[in-house]
């Protein structure tokens, strides 16, 4: 079945909130708060940009933009995370498919950049680079 990436919509945030709580339920770096995060932002209005994977009517992945201050100050910067994907049907691409096309729609928006915390081995194929 193919998979598709569509911006969130009304009614989505109850499949997202279970789909991101599954995809960590045993990720060694989880820290159990990750879809409270992505309810929080989208809450506040710093849900910038929501994007979903579907494999017809279900839910599949989910990727979420924030806005985020850098310690230089520099404006327009954003964070990538969490990123989800349903345990089933990971290690197929829908993360990547995810990130490509969140980064893609950042560079549409003219974002000064991107950061995430996660694996450098996983984000470095993106253009990502470890900054300490």
């Amino acid at each position: 079945m193919s998979v598709a990436v569509r911006p969130e919509r009304a009614g989505d945030e109850a499949a997202i909130a279970a789909l991101i709580t599954a995809a960590f339920a045993t990720a060694p770096h989880r820290s159990g708060t990750e879809a409270a995060i992505v309810a929080e932002l989208r809450r506040s209005g710093r849900l910038a940009l929501s994007l979903v994977a579907t494999a017809g009517a279900e839910l599949v992945g989910h990727v979420a933009f924030s806005p985020v201050t850098i310690s230089d100050g520099s404006a327009g910067w954003f964070g990538l995370g969490p990123l989800a994907v349903a345990p089933s049907w990971q290690l197929q691409g829908i993360g990547r498919a995810l990130v490509a096309a969140g980064l893609e729609r950042l560079r549409a928006r003219q974002a000064a950049g991107c950061v995430v915390l996660g694996d450098p081995a996983y984000y470095r194929r993106f253009g990502f680079a470890p900054d300490p």
